[in-house]
């Protein structure tokens, strides 16, 4: 005799990541040495509660254990953006950086914690183009619960 999974573990299990997507308008970060009005911000839970889509203030709305992942996207095809660091409470989640496999493209991923998050907010340092000193939001974008 089998046993069935028990539901809340299968729909776990079946959980996707909810990715968070950096376009940057690297141009004008450069221009003005800031991303303040140079980048958007989008995920992929708006179904789930998600606000603020293509704003520097996004607000994730997450729950313990679902996974984040984050990348960045430049606005013009042949400027260079990567996110440098992601600065967050580590109690609500630790950002990892990692690349994908055989290649140098990077992505930050990181497991929610807790469940009773008000507000998190986060910061995104960014390296653009080849400028040396990293340009970090001046809006806070936030995971809420």
């Amino acid at each position: 005799m089998t046993t069935k999974p028990k539901l809340r573990e299968s729909l776990t299990a079946a959980r996707r990541p909810i990715s968070i997507t950096a376009v940057v308008d690297c141009v004008g970060a450069l221009a003005s040495h800031s991303v303040h009005g140079h980048l958007y911000l989008y995920d992929t839970n708006k179904a789930g509660g998600s606000t603020g889509f293509g704003t520097e203030e996004l607000r994730t709305k997450v729950r313990r254990g679902d996974q984040l992942l984050w990348n960045v996207l430049a606005l013009e095809c042949e400027a260079f953006v990567s996110i440098d660091d992601i600065v967050i409470d580590r109690a609500v989640v630790e950002p990892e950086r990692r690349t994908y496999p055989g290649t140098d493209v990077a992505y930050w991923i990181g497991t929610v914690k807790r469940d009773d998050i008000l507000e998190a907010p986060y910061r995104i340092t960014f390296r653009v183009g080849t400028r040396t000193e990293p340009v970090t939001t001046t809006l806070s974008p936030a995971l809420f619960g």
